[in-house]
């Protein structure tokens, strides 16, 4: 699939995913009537403004992400604004992020507007040959259009998860006409419905930004160490972030055992191919 074809996909994935916040916000909002669903739709609205234009920010701000510049930016920022170059990309915002996990990600609504963050473990744990490689993976993301998609999908689904939580007390507790197989079976319904979403969309794009990634910084091996790196050291250290919905932005999906055999429910809800399928693919390339 072409770089123009995967843009085009993920803007229908995009206006799919905002158009199913609004449904399931109204069907959330439908516990309590028509007071409930306009109350839905309203704040469905709401959340779709603040999932188009600021969920970059919130990504940024939830991993406490600081800019790099000029003077701070050290190798970092040079190598990431070079590969860019290489691209075709406008040269992005670079983050560091104070987290002694290393893993990485790329957010923003457009080419024009995204940003790419490392963590402070993931710059010394790796080398500058694997640090490229990383990059070049996320800025195949930026690219692809993966970005919007990606980072709508981690906003939804907390939002989501906090629906489902409210709703249930709310639902059980306080409104005695409520019936509570419905209210459960609602909270239920958003809940996974936000968890498959973000299966869906990141899986099957994770292969696409390796390869893309490998041709933008000239060779895969430097992703494929990295990979196997942040793939380890990803099962020891957890990264301390109050938002577990944003997994699916990292390059190795945070405390993920992606190895073949596991839980098959962890499995339906991974967010990520297994490490070990993607250096196989990235392997075909060498």
């Amino acid at each position: 699939m072409t770089t123009s074809a995967v843009a085009i996909t993920n803007n229908l994935k995009t206006a799919l995913l905002l158009g199913a916040l609004m449904g399931l916000f109204i069907a959330v909002g439908s516990i309590w009537g028509t007071a409930g669903m306009i109350t839905g739709l309203l704040f469905g609205g709401l959340m779709n403004v603040v999932s188009f234009w600021f969920s970059d920010r919130i990504a940024i701000a939830a991993m406490r992400g600081k800019e790099l510049t000029p003077e701070t930016g050290g190798d970092l920022l040079p190598m990431v604004h070079q590969l860019a170059d290489n691209a075709g990309l406008p040269r992005p915002r670079v983050y560091l992020c104070p987290h002694e996990a290393p893993n990485a990600f790329a957010t923003g609504r457009s080419p024009k507007h995204a940003a790419v963050a490392f963590t402070q473990g993931a710059v010394r744990l790796l080398s500058p040959d694997e640090l490229r490689g990383v990059a070049a993976h996320e800025l195949a993301h930026i690219k692809n259009r993966d970005t919007l998609t990606s980072t709508i999908a981690a906003t939804v689904s907390g939002v989501l998860a906090f629906l489902a939580y409210w709703g249930f007390w709310l639902g059980l507790g306080n409104n005695r006409n409520a019936n509570p197989l419905v209210t459960i079976g609602v909270v239920l319904i958003a809940a996974i419905g936000a968890a498959l979403i973000k299966a869906m969309i990141s899986r099957s794009r994770e292969y696409v930004a390796d390869a893309d990634g490998a041709r933008i910084a000239g060779s895969p091996q430097g992703l494929m160490s990295a990979l196997q790196k942040l793939d380890a050291y990803s099962r020891r250290i957890p990264l301390q972030q109050p938002n577990p919905a944003q997994n699916n932005l990292f390059i190795i999906e945070p405390l993920a055992s992606n190895a073949r055999g596991g839980n098959p429910l962890t499995k339906l809800f991974a967010t990520h191919p297994p490490t070990e399928d993607r250096l196989a693919s990235l392997r075909k390339l060498t």
